[in-house]
């Protein structure tokens, strides 16, 4: 039936049984794709009938459905006219992994990181309310999600304006890890078990079937004291009414029909409403629904391309595969461990992303030591910055992109105040598949700007652990970016022990500079060999730091070669070759600068490897830029520097009637 489906109105007119063997359907199409696509499986195939039940009932586009982080969109996808396209998914020029506007127009709202689907659902219906048309509003917010400030600053705004908004919490009690904080606990100690969930249905049919004429009013008793059980226990019927929402569920979000119902229900209340959904993610492929965690995102070639639930669990790896090449995330977390135990200050801090900062070891070895304190990058930051206030060494493991949404607490509770925080920067530039909202592009040129940080990139693994040992002697702020993926680059050349803002100098060449850091380091210096064997002397400098730059190594490349080329995966605004920029412009040297890296053009999703040609940051690019400054003709010596209180003193000199006259009592106007 799925590749009947060219519009949500499609379902409208299929029974029950129908829409329940579509979401078998669309499970399939899921499983098979993302098998060679890689993607974010659990998520989605949890949320199968909750999306199906939701374009069942609402009138999308017109009623527009947001979702938060899009980790679980697949099926909102393929439901709205993309299933012919749905085998791009996550490739070049193909569908993204996340919605977005541009897109399709069933996609109301762009997502990629979470908490935001609350506020930006309201604002939406804000605009409905001015612009006046009759349209209802949704926003499917995780349990994860919901642990981020951002939404309950959202609750609290929609409670206070009572705009008629539903939001559609689908609680499957993880996030990519497990949920922690007093939040989740709340809203998750209730009777939301499966079990609880079957006994209500049960008992409701046996009233039904034992005494049909007063079942209905024993079900409305038993229902009340439920209710009385569960305010006994914990509320959240009492805790939304306080930010004004009516809260209604739990209910099992894998009944199509008991969705339908519900959502048939609460589209003809005009109020802010909450229905709690419960879920269970990696449902219908029984190894992720065994282990979610693993099977939130994958890569190609992880699944088998069929594995219904209750089948042999399948290992993520398939037989005869590669064994899987370290990753810097994996140096990262071995180091955290070894220094934890020659450090008792050693603290590890996460936001929701113990097992992807390479932290879980250090979690299960040392628990009174690590902190993950929930999708609030915000709060981590300002909390590592208070454990270095009372004297531990923090370390806080935030991916890049979202280290961007803490930029005030890194200036005002980090910086400002020189607390011994390091931050482990990781999926630093280029990131593939996941594409533009989660790059991390940014900070090299944002962390420069804060004072008393340190900001450096390491090359390789060993450079890695160098940096990590070096950053924890510092007595202020640090911050360490390093990428996604295996480490590619070979085994160490012999250089120089790292000093604070000291650069090294890997070739030797007097015909051109590429001054590379982190990632870029390795392709800068393939390319160097590979224009040695056209006869072409390259210098490779291996700039280690943004901040403290060494202007020095710069100043003597500008000296020698003349030409220089800056290579970053960063935005080269601001970055490595707006510090170069900056260092080099006042000396008037007769220098050509260049720099490679990215633009304020969000880079499309592919693969990491197609990104960096596109940005001719892989040796090819590195090779065809440097022939190409080769060939350029180098500059004059500039002029000497502005002198001010020279210049001050020739304007005094002139005549005033001279600079106010009009144009017409000024020599020719064409000159």
């Amino acid at each position: 039936m799925l590749a009947d489906i060219s519009a949500p109105e499609d379902l409208k007119v299929l029974s029950l049984a129908q829409l329940k063997e579509l979401a078998a359907e669309l499970r399939e199409a899921m499983i098979k794709v993302v098998t060679q696509n890689g993607g974010h499986l659990a998520s989605s195939l949890g949320a199968v009938e909750l999306i199906v039940a939701l374009h069942f009932v609402f009138d999308a586009p017109r009623d527009q459905i947001v979702f938060d982080v899009g980790h679980q969109c697949y099926a909102h996808k393929l439901l709205t006219g993309r299933f012919a396209a749905f085998g791009s998914l996550r490739q070049a020029g193909g569908l993204s992994g996340f919605p977005r506007r541009e897109e399709s127009p069933y996609d109301a709202f762009g997502a990629g990181h979470a908490s935001t689907s609350i506020s930006a659902a309201l604002g939406l219906a804000g605009a409905r309310d001015l612009l006046g048309p009759d349209r209802q509003v949704v926003a499917v917010i995780g349990d994860g999600a919901l642990t981020g400030g951002m939404a309950m600053e959202a609750l609290n705004h929609a409670g206070g304006l009572q705009k008629n908004l539903l939001v559609v919490y689908n609680d499957n009690r993880m996030s990519i890890s497990h949920n922690v904080g007093a939040l989740s606990q709340y809203l998750s100690l209730k009777m939301t078990t499966p079990e609880h969930l079957h006994l209500r249905e049960r008992v409701k049919k046996i009233l039904e079937k034992v005494m049909p004429s007063k079942g209905d009013r024993l079900i409305r008793r038993f229902q009340r004291a439920e209710e009385g059980l569960k305010a006994f226990m914990v509320s959240p019927t009492a805790f939304l009414a306080a930010w004004g929402f009516k809260y209604l569920g739990p209910i099992d979000g894998h009944d199509l029909g008991r969705l339908i119902e519900a959502f048939k229900q609460v589209k003809n209340l005009k109020r802010p409403v909450l229905l709690h959904v419960v879920t269970t993610k990696g449902k219908g492929y029984q190894p992720a629904e065994d282990n979610p965690q693993a099977f939130h995102g994958v890569g190609r070639s992880k699944l088998t391309p069929h594995a219904p639930s209750g089948a042999e669990p399948v290992a993520l790896a398939p037989s005869g595969a590669a064994p899987a090449k370290t990753t810097y995330t994996d140096v990262f977390g071995a180091f955290m461990v070894r220094a934890a135990r020659d450090d008792v200050r050693l603290a590890a801090v996460t936001a929701a992303m113990s097992q992807g900062t390479g932290l879980d070891n250090f979690f299960a070895l040392f628990p009174e030591r690590a902190f993950d304190v929930g999708i609030a990058e915000q709060h981590a930051v300002t909390f590592a910055a208070g454990l270095a206030a009372g004297g531990l060494r923090p370390v806080a493991a935030i991916y890049s992109t979202f280290l961007q949404r803490s930029f005030d607490q890194l200036f005002h509770d980090v910086a400002l105040q020189n607390l011994p925080v390091l931050l482990a920067v990781d999926r630093a530039g280029l990131v593939g598949e996941d594409g533009p909202t989660h790059h991390g592009g940014l900070d090299l040129s944002y962390l420069r700007l804060l004072p008393n940080f340190a900001v450096m990139a390491p090359r390789d693994e060993h450079e890695l652990t160098a940096m990590l040992k070096f950053a924890l002697t510092l007595d202020g702020p640090a911050a360490i970016r390093y990428p996604r993926g295996p480490i590619t680059g070979r085994r160490p050349l012999p250089g120089t022990p790292l000093e604070l803002g000291r650069a090294e100098r890997l070739r030797a060449g007097g015909d051109l500079t590429l001054a590379a850091i982190g990632q870029t380091v390795w392709p800068a210096v393939e390319a160097a060999d590979r224009l040695a064997a056209l006869g072409h002397a390259v210098e490779v400098l291996n700039m280690r730091f943004v901040k403290p730059l060494d202007a020095a190594a710069l100043e003597r490349s500008a000296r020698e070669t003349g030409k220089i080329i800056t290579v970053e995966e960063n935005l080269v605004a601001g970055g490595l070759h707006g510090a170069a920029a900056e260092a080099l412009a006042p000396l008037g040297l007769p220098t050509i600068l260049k720099g490679l890296g990215l633009d304020d053009q969000p880079v499309p999703q592919a693969s990491q490897r197609q990104q960096r040609a596109w940005r001719k940051l892989d040796v090819d690019g590195l090779v065809q830029a440097a022939l190409e400054l080769l060939a350029a003709r180098r500059p004059p010596a500039a002029e000497p520097p502005f002198d001010a209180q020279a210049q001050t003193k020739v304007s005094a000199l002139a005549p005033t009637q001279t600079r106010n006259a009009s144009p017409a009592l000024n020599a020719d106007p064409t000159a």
